[in-house]
């Protein structure tokens, strides 16, 4: 007899999570609380709770929480503070959404006096490694299962099976054979894996993009934006002040039309295999791009350098699933430290799948100086014979170096 009692799951009602739902009744003997989560992902969440209902789950023991506020504000934005990139492409949307996940799935079993939690995760992914050390980083003591790793149901036919035994509701699509491809989405991003995409050779097939038009179907007249900026973070497009969710919402919409945030990449998963994956991150890459347009002028020169030094383990962090850990809290006060003088505004063009800055300005912080800079007469503002004693002393041990070699 199992000492789990009750258990929360993060439930799609989807056709894996709804077949978990009924193996946790059926082997675990527990009461299941299940979790909706709203993170923009563009569904109807309601149909989970009347599936939910069909299984015996109590009203009261229904989750549908809208956290797209929660999201954007304490996750994407903290993010792209850092400029974070991993791996040199991937914008990280899956990633970001699983520590906002486990926070919540921690809080409503301490709510409901659940003892375990429970995913989908397959046991070759890393979403199965971002949701448990979130799991754990919020409360040791939290019994974890996940069926992917204790049954049988290894393949598509055997979880049709299963449903088809115990009365599980099954869309068309997977009697016909399924989806072509495993898809998550967010405000964030939709990524797309399996099946065609499994041959790194082969192009993504021109119908499976859902927000993005293609660069060659994209507008031919530019579009401008102009993006406002308050300690790192966007709070206005085009002069029109939005909450974060609102901003991304927005920018997916802009981006989506002109063809931008396409990526199509092999990266390296955490577990160890390599994986392809194709991506829409319209928003993001806009994001991503006016960031480090407004940081450009308003960073000082080595604490720029310091972030872009450090950047690449911040992304690993949140890809490998360490949101809650002790370093990457550690590190989101430095990151955020810097971005007390990031406010102004850029303007991009947007244009065929490409983000153009255009513009940047800061009337508080901008660290530059017209006066120092201009090559026309600056009236002394700069003494350009500093700069030989400055050259001459950068250059002091390559000179000696060079002395000892012509001896040689």
């Amino acid at each position: 007899m199992s000492d789990i009692k009750k258990a929360v799951l993060a439930y799609s009602g989807g056709l894996d999570t709804s077949v978990i739902l009924k193996w946790l009744q059926d082997t675990y003997q527990c009461e299941v609380v299940t979790f909706t989560a709203d993170i923009g992902q563009g569904e109807e969440l309601e149909p989970a709770r009347k599936k939910a209902l069909q299984f015996g789950i109590k009203p009261e023991n229904i989750f549908i929480d809208d956290l797209r506020e929660e999201f954007v504000r304490d996750f994407v934005f903290p993010m792209f503070r850092a400029n974070t990139v991993y791996e040199g492409e991937y914008l990280l949307g899956t990633s970001i959404a699983r520590p906002l996940i486990a926070k919540r799935q921690i809080e409503i079993a301490a709510q409901t006096g659940a003892q375990a939690v429970a995913h989908g995760a397959t046991g070759k992914g890393n979403d199965q490694v971002r949701f448990e050390l979130g799991y754990y980083a919020l409360n040791p003591a939290i019994k974890v299962i996940a069926p992917w790793r204790e049954w049988d149901l290894l393949s598509r036919e055997k979880l049709m099976a299963y449903a088809e035994k115990h009365g599980i509701p099954v869309d068309m699509k997977h009697k016909q054979g399924g989806s072509p491809y495993s898809m998550d989405a967010n405000l964030l991003h939709i990524s797309y894996e399996g099946r065609h995409l499994e041959d790194p050779a082969a192009e993504a097939e021109a119908g499976m993009w859902r927000w993005t038009v293609s660069p060659e179907q994209a507008p031919d007249a530019a579009e401008y934006l102009d993006i406002e900026y308050q300690h790192g973070d966007i709070v206005g497009l085009n002069g029109k002040q939005l909450s974060p969710a609102q901003v991304l919402a927005k920018l997916n919409e802009l981006g989506g039309k002109h063809g931008i945030g396409r990526l199509d990449l092999v990266e390296n998963r955490y577990v160890g295999m390599k994986s392809r994956g194709c991506y829409e991150t319209p928003g993001g890459t806009i994001m991503l791009r006016a960031h480090r347009a407004i940081e450009s002028i308003t960073l000082d020169r080595e604490v720029a350098h310091l972030k872009d030094d450090l950047m690449p383990r911040y992304a690993s962090m949140i890809y490998n699933g360490y949101w809650w850990s002790p370093e990457r809290k550690a590190l989101q006060v430095l990151i955020d430290h810097t971005q007390q003088q990031v406010n102004g505004w850029v303007r991009v063009k947007l244009y065929k799948g490409n983000v153009i800055v255009t513009g940047r300005d800061s009337k508080t912080d901008s660290l530059f100086d017209p006066n120092i800079a201009t090559f026309e007469d600056d009236k002394g503002a700069y003494d350009q014979k500093d700069a030989a004693g400055f050259i001459k002393l950068n250059a002091l041990r390559m000179r000696i170096a060079a002395k000892l070699n012509n001896r040689k």
